[in-house]
Parts: structure tokens; sequence; C-alpha cells
């Protein structure tokens, strides 16, 4: 009862701030506040996976875990680490500390439920660790390792840091010199080495260096920015393939965040470095990710192609770090008008958001948590822009 009044009450305050907000933070409130009205759990700070619930839901990304095999009532962590990403981007972008007080008092407090220091070094596993020992994913716990590093940043709260700190050596333990470095994506499953663990591990790397000053730790962005660019990417393109196997086969297909964030992990280090050749990276992965994932309409811009919306959400970030470098608005100008267009005819009856941002009888009425807290933390970041 008490997260449901305390909700109650952060909505009221909502309500009476959003007349004085950016319509872009008026947008991602909107959508937190439809979250956490249809994804709340009773007497839990806990989330459900999907609205409407399923009581016999079963995560089907989760098939090299086995808790993925039986029905779940909460939702597994990589949907709700989402929320994390959402709330720090709200408070990067407005500087409201209620939004810190939902991270300490209601998403923390939930994300400890899923912290497993049973095995060594400590990490969150993908499931709560009430309901029995489950897989742990580098990947996973790297997206929390960055929000806490930059949450770091925006308030210089310790406890941030020592948080990421010991995310840090958990991804640590996940490389070894098979296939002559990277990180593995599953530590009970050592079968492939993926994008979304090595590009993301760089943007740590990155961040914890400019949280810290420590030269280790650019270093180490630069070896996982580096082993990932000889390994996955496309030479004919510049973007990024999904992962590599220990028997050295390659994933080929391309997604956004993948590319997304060897974006970024380029343009940070050109930020860092004043190498020229991490902006021409950043750049070249810019125009393709733009040719790629975005479909010509025979207007001034492009729209965003179909994905998962959180793909999209990270794949921003990237786009997002370059801008700031080299003031090119013609991709966030494309971000910006997919955004709108989602706004206008993207959301259901309950103002939630499907995968391809029309709301059509063919989307389906279960709409996943991550969509939504990965719209949330796209339409705060476009406050900046």
């Amino acid at each position: 009862m008490k997260y449901l009044i305390g909700w109650l009450a952060f909505m009221v305050w909502t309500a009476v701030a959003n007349a004085q907000q950016h319509p872009s933070i008026v947008q991602a409130k909107i959508v937190l506040d439809a979250v956490y009205t249809l994804y709340s759990t009773e007497n839990s700070p806990l989330l459900r996976e999907n609205f409407p619930h399923d009581n016999n839901y079963r995560a089907d990304y989760l098939v090299a875990d086995g808790t993925g095999s039986s029905p779940n009532r909460y939702a597994y962590l990589w949907p709700f680490s989402g929320t994390l990403s959402a709330a720090s981007t709200l408070f990067a972008y407005t500087k409201d500390a209620r939004y810190l007080t939902l991270i300490d008092e209601r998403i923390l407090p939930a994300l400890q439920q899923y912290y497993d220091d049973s095995r060594t070094p400590a990490a969150y596993a993908s499931y709560i660790r009430s309901a029995g020992v489950s897989d742990r994913f580098y990947d996973d716990n790297i997206w929390l390792g960055i929000d806490f590093a930059e949450l770091y940043l925006h308030t210089g709260r310790k406890q941030y840091l020592d948080k990421a700190k010991e995310i840090w050596a958990f991804i640590l333990s996940g490389q070894d010199q098979v296939l002559g470095g990277g990180i593995y994506w599953c530590e009970q499953k050592k079968e492939s080495k993926n994008t979304c663990s090595n590009a993301p591990a760089a943007v740590f790397a990155l961040r914890m260096f400019e949280a810290t000053k420590d030269s280790a730790f650019l270093e180490q962005g630069k070896v996982w920015y580096t082993w990932t660019k000889q390994r996955l990417q496309d030479p004919a393109d510049g973007l990024y393939w999904d992962n590599v196997r220990v028997d050295g086969r390659v994933d080929q297909r391309k997604y956004p965040y993948n590319s997304g964030q060897m974006l970024q992990s380029a343009a940070l280090l050109y930020g860092v470095t004043g190498d020229a050749t991490y902006l021409n990276d950043a750049q070249r992965i810019a125009k393709s990710g733009y040719d790629y994932f975005f479909d010509d309409t025979g207007q001034p811009f492009r729209r965003l192609k179909r994905s998962d919306n959180w793909f999209i959400a990270v794949m921003l970030r990237g786009y997002v770090e370059l801008y700031r470098l080299d003031g090119n608005g013609t991709y966030l100008d494309a971000f910006k008008q997919s955004l709108d267009d989602a706004w206008k005819s993207g959301r259901d009856a309950n103002g939630l958001f499907g995968k391809n941002w029309k709301n059509s009888p063919k989307e389906g009425s279960r709409k996943w948590l991550l969509d939504q807290v990965a719209m949330v933390e796209m339409y705060a970041r476009m406050a900046g822009y």
C-alpha cells in the first residue's frame, strides 16, 4: 500500500508540474505515470512484465535461462532495469530531485530483489532471487552499471559509484582470451561473445573513466571497442553484427542498439582522446545506421523502422552523443519526427505503446514493460535537443 500512496502523491505533483515542462518531458512523465499505474504489484516495488498481466507468461528471450520455462509473476531483470534508465534520464534532463527519490525509494529496493551475492563476484540475476537461482547476464549488468555511473556523474553520490564499481568487477570476470578477448553474454553458458555485452562495456568503461579519472578504465574501454570492431563490424557499411560464437561462427543479424553503442563508444573516445579516427568511425556508423534502421519516406526525414523500442532508445544514446560533437541535426530530426508520430498515432487506449508505433489491432493488446520505459527514456532525452 505504501508504494501506491507514494506513487499517487508523485502523480499529483506531476500534473501540477507538467504545465511548466518541455513538451517531451511532459510526454515522458505521462508514460511513466501509466507504467506505475498499470504494471505495479500490490505491496511490492516490483513491476509486472506485461499489461495486461498473464499468469502463464514465459519470457521467450530467456532461452538460455531455466526460469524462462515456467510462469513468473514479476518482470525479469532486463525489462525492469529500463525503469532505472528512464528515471535516471528524466533526472538528467530536469534535475528534479523527485526522480532520485523514485530511484532510491522504489526502483533500487526492487532491483535489490534481483541481487545475487551467493556467487562471486556478486551481480544481478535475471530473475528475483526468492524464486531460485537464475542465470546472470553480463549485458544486463552492464546496462545497470552505465546507469549507476551516470547517476554518480549527475549527483556526486558515492553510493551510485560504489554500485558501478561492484558491477565492474563482475564484468571483468566475464572476459577471457577465447577469440582473442571480449566478454561473454551469459555467465552460465559461455557460448558466444556479443556486441550487446562488449559495445556497452566500452561505454561503461568510458563513463567510469569520466567518473574516476582512472586511466585504467579508459584503456579497458579502448580494448573492448577495438575487439568489437575487429570481430563484429560489417566492413561493408560499418554497422555491427550480433555475436560471434566460440567456434568462430558469426550471427550477422543487425540490431539498432548494437551499432548505437559502438556509435556512442566512438563518440566518447573521440571526446576523451581527440583522435579523429574515432570521430570518423562514429560518423560512418551514424550515416549507415540512418540508411539501415530508418525508412525513406519521400520526405525530408526518414522514419524509424519497427524494432524493440528499447533497442531504438539505446541507439538514440549514440546519436545524441555524436550530435554533441558535430552538431549535425539530421539524425535527431528523424528521431523527433518518428517520436512525434508515435505520440499521435502509436498509443492505445491506456496510453501504452507497441512496437510499430501505429495503434493497430494487429499489434495485440499485451504491452511489454520495456517498450514503455524505453519511450520514457527517449522522450526525456529529446528534451535536450
